[in-house]
């Protein structure tokens, strides 16, 4: 993976979301540069001055690149006003990801962040709708992105992991789906996005629910053919799509973007030291997601979260990716999850390997190259286009 920040693996992770994403190379040095000096050996648990530098200089070029869209806006120049609010959107986003959800300034950003996007997709008039699934008294935010052509069409539900966003999931992904014939349901669900932040929905190991919700929502549309609905998630979602699709038998497929066969374990190697933190501040970030005040209570959730006993139930086809050099999830997970959805009619695991690229976590170092694998076996589960329509 190229790391900007060597040693720091944290920093540059989320260097390589932001080039896989649409990010301009010379924008990203611009945010990173100045963080040289402070960047350290690791992104330290609870730095205050590392995630202040990131969190400022990233908020600088996402302001600017902002600015120059409105810009363009304001001369009718909006397609170029979109593409340069897309990439302002990515990087207010990232700039949020560090600092402690305590700081005021990260709900701001978050703010900015989701809002500059949804200008670039409307300016950019991209083929996509924002929506709420109804999920009990609450409203999960979503977005739609529609293939092309008259429907009904097959749909992956898509939940994000531990620390990213609907937005951040369409940059990588929605375009390839599309021109495979496929829709994509992009959500936020309980403990992610719009859901944590701006609803205060905790996650926990029952990812069926809101699975199971987002699927009754799908059925109501007539462009979405109900019996093709697949699920996939990214990162946690290697343990949240396999648990989905183990009780929630209308997904006809499943996709776990890099395997998390036991996330309790996953957590105590974490706060023990073990592995690479995907966010500084990573035990107050889990308390976070999972709506606990400690990490010993978030420990008890988290060790619920196992696919032992969970993956024999998975019936319908399972893919499995992960890479060879995941320096966050080892792969034994991925092996694990594989070996035992014995009851997966084509189950699948697929390494990459360093040679290949994609060897790092979901692909960090080549995304496109592990997007691409993904969305050409759903489509040849789902009846989709993997050839191109």
């Amino acid at each position: 993976m190229f790391e900007y920040f060597p040693n720091n693996y944290t920093w540059s992770l989320a260097v390589m979301s932001a080039l896989n994403r649409g990010g301009q190379v010379s924008e990203i040095d611009e945010a990173c540069r100045p963080l040289r000096e402070v960047a350290g050996t690791k992104a330290l648990q609870g730095d205050q001055t590392q995630q202040r530098a990131w969190f400022e200089s990233w908020m600088k070029v996402a302001e600017r690149v902002r600015r120059q869209g409105e810009a363009d806006e304001a001369l009718g120049r909006t397609i170029s006003a979109g593409r340069k609010y897309l990439r302002a959107g990515i990087y207010f986003l990232l700039a949020e990801r560090m600092p402690s959800h305590r700081d005021p300034r990260r709900l701001d950003a978050f703010r900015r962040g989701i809002q500059t996007y949804r200008r670039g997709l409307e300016l950019r008039r991209e083929p996509v709708e924002y929506v709420e699934v109804p999920f009990g008294e609450h409203r999960l935010k979503a977005l739609f992105s529609k293939a092309p052509g008259p429907g009904p069409h097959p749909c992956m539900v898509h939940f994000d992991g531990l620390d990213v966003t609907k937005e951040i999931i369409y940059a990588a992904t929605a375009d390839e789906f599309r021109r495979r014939g496929m829709s994509m349901l992009i959500v936020d669900h309980p403990g992610a996005g719009e859901a944590l932040r701006l609803q205060g929905l905790p996650s926990g190991p029952d990812t069926e629910k809101p699975a199971g919700a987002c699927v009754d929502w799908l059925e109501t549309r007539s462009d979405v053919d109900a019996e093709r609905i697949g699920i996939m998630a990214i990162s946690l979602g290697g343990y949240y799509a396999p648990r989905a699709a183990a009780f929630e038998k209308r997904f006809k497929c499943a996709v776990a973007w890099g395997a998390i066969f036991d996330y309790g374990r996953t957590v105590a190697d974490r706060i023990g030291g073990r592995g690479e933190p995907s966010v500084p501040g990573y035990a107050e970030h889990v308390n976070w997601v999972f709506g606990c005040d400690t990490i010993e209570e978030s420990l008890k959730v988290v060790r619920q979260m196992t696919l032992e006993g969970v993956a024999g139930r998975i019936t319908c086809p399972l893919l499995i990716v992960h890479g060879e050099n995941d320096r966050q999830v080892p792969l034994w997970h991925a092996q694990r999850t594989y070996d035992e959805a014995v009851n997966s009619v084509g189950r699948e695991l697929k390494i990459f390997r360093l040679a290949d690229g994609g060897a790092e976590h979901c692909g960090a170092d080549n995304t496109p190259l592990v997007v691409d694998w993904m969305a050409d076996w759903a489509a040849e589960k789902l009846g989709g286009f993997p050839g191109g329509a």
